[in-house]
């Protein structure tokens, strides 16, 4: 299915493409600014959510605050990863080579491309996600390199989110960073840094 979405060209052939994705209410120019910091180099795909709720895009329903339309997720998860899949060929990029950098809902459903395919993302920076699911048993997830970023005092995404989805992944045999910031579930300049740091050393 196809999303809304931009492409900006990188400089660098032997950068991996980062695949944006935005929180609620967000769209596919807000994490491009992000994207440049993590990756000055990369090739830039903003994606919006097809989902609206009250007017604000989302990538998948939720029933409640926390509470994830699973269904629903499930199948905007392989709707995502076709559309990557169709992207790379549009654009002419490496699909072998995709890192995700999510915030919050997209943050989310990056986790849930890696709880249903080994192969759709090369590795994920996720800033303030949550468990996608429960009870699902994980893809190979070898080697995988898995930057999370999460909020101690995060009232939306509670740290024991964060601590779930590190030793699921962790698990699945991914190599899994969890950064804590002592704030909520604002995206803070410092947890960017981090994450730049950490995307230098496992990309470059």
């Amino acid at each position: 299915m196809e999303h809304r979405h931009i492409y900006k060209q990188g400089t660098s052939a032997d950068a991996p493409t980062l695949l944006l994705l935005h929180g609620t209410g967000g769209n596919e120019h807000d994490l491009v600014p992000l994207g440049e910091m993590i990756s000055e180099g990369s090739n830039l795909l903003g994606v919006r959510g097809n989902v609206s709720e009250n007017g604000m895009p989302r990538f998948f329903r939720r029933l409640a605050e926390g509470v994830f339309d699973e269904e629903d997720l499930i199948k905007r998860t392989q709707e995502l990863k076709e559309f990557i899949d169709t992207a790379s060929d549009k654009y002419g990029f490496d699909r072998n080579r995709v890192v995700a950098v999510g915030y919050s809902n997209g943050a989310n459903i990056a986790a849930s491309l890696l709880f249903h395919y080994s192969d759709a993302l090369q590795g994920a920076i996720l800033h303030h996600p949550m468990v996608p699911l429960r009870d699902k048993k994980l893809p190979d997830l070898s080697g995988v390199p898995v930057f999370i970023a999460a909020g101690k005092r995060d009232m939306m995404c509670p740290p024991q989110e964060s601590e779930d989805l590190t030793t699921l992944l962790k698990e699945a045999g991914a190599e899994v960073l969890l950064h804590w910031e002592q704030g909520g579930h604002q995206l803070s300049r410092t947890e960017v840094e981090a994450a730049a740091s950490w995307f230098k050393q496992k990309f470059a």
